[in-house]
């Protein structure tokens, strides 16, 4: 018989999660969420397909939750950007969003 020991699930913790933004495409606005299994700090920005720095959206320590940044894409150009959440020092994630006006 197979079976999971209880003592081993309460052991595994979900990664931290970057979400895709909604809605993508967008036309003036969207919203970026992304969770924490535990406190940390974070950073994340957003880029130009060129890698530029676009807005600095986070960088400061956080606690464990699930967070939601609207942003307001009025004065940004069409075109595809780049987010990406920093935690800690190694883990990082990036997601791409389309801004149609």
């Amino acid at each position: 018989m197979i079976g999971i020991n209880d003592d081993l699930l309460s052991e595994i913790s979900p990664k931290p999660c970057l979400y895709q933004n909604y809605p993508n495409p967008f036309n003036s606005s969207t919203k970026i969420s992304y969770t924490l299994n535990g406190p940390d700090f974070v950073t994340l920005n957003i880029y130009d397909r060129l890698g530029r720095k676009i807005k600095s959206l986070a960088n400061e320590f956080k606690s464990t939750n699930t967070y939601s940044i609207d942003i307001d894409g009025s004065g940004l150009e069409s075109g595809i950007y780049f987010y990406k959440l920093k935690i800690g020092v190694g883990c990082f994630e990036v997601k791409k969003m389309i801004l149609i006006k």
